[in-house]
């Protein structure tokens, strides 16, 4: 059996929204009139996220990076990594953010997940260009699709917002807390709630019977 944990990074692995916190620092105009279309699903991801980011000046990608350095990583995410290294189980990070951005708040953890999917930016022209290997129907970050590519027997999801419904609707296992729990709710797709990490590690000790 091949076990696969599939992880959001945003407001998931990081302990506030940290992504969103960019997009209102950076592009605040734009953000106030696209963010709410987003989350009620009537503007897809793939056109409203990259509508903001592409409105911000390549200048401020520093910024951008120094503005998550500092972020918190949520408890038990460093307990998580162990467990499933123990296990032999990879940790892979999917996240509808900015690739840069995760590799900054990760820091040395980087090097202790199998790997990350996120939206590449280039900072060569005026504004900010953006490009993913995963882009797909209404994501810039089609997570199904990353799961997909790693044929896992056993995916298990991880999220917490908009950027995770399709990933939790797909995944058989799913820890869903915050926004993401609402939209399963209305979906009617069963999950596990948590909190912090020690909850998914409690869990998946008893669900695998270690």
């Amino acid at each position: 059996m091949t076990r696969i944990v599939f992880c959001d990074f945003d407001g998931t692995i990081t302990a506030v929204e940290t992504f969103v916190a960019i997009l209102k620092e950076f592009a605040p105009e734009i953000s106030q009139q696209l963010l709410p279309q987003i989350y009620d699903q009537t503007l897809t991801l793939r056109e409203g996220v990259r509508q903001i980011l592409e409105s911000i000046p390549s200048s401020l990608y520093p910024e951008i990076l120094e503005f998550t350095r500092s972020q918190p990583t949520r408890a038990g995410f460093v307990e998580l990594l162990d467990f499933l290294d123990a296990e032999k189980v990879p940790l892979i990070v999917v996240s509808g953010g900015l690739q840069g951005m995760v590799e900054v708040v990760l820091g040395d953890l980087k090097h202790r997940v199998h790997a990350i999917h996120a939206i590449a930016i280039d900072p060569s022209q005026e504004y900010l260009q953006i490009h993913s290997d995963y882009e797909y129907g209404t994501e810039l970050v089609a997570k199904v699709k990353v799961i997909e590519a790693y044929r896992a027997t056993e995916a298990i999801a991880i999220g917490d917002s908009i950027t995770d419904l399709n990933m939790a609707l797909y995944a058989p296992t799913v820890f869903a807390r915050d926004r993401l729990a609402v939209y399963l709710d209305q979906h009617q797709k069963a999950y596990i709630p948590w909190n912090d990490f020690f909850d998914v590690c409690n869990y998946l000790k008893a669900s695998w019977k270690l």
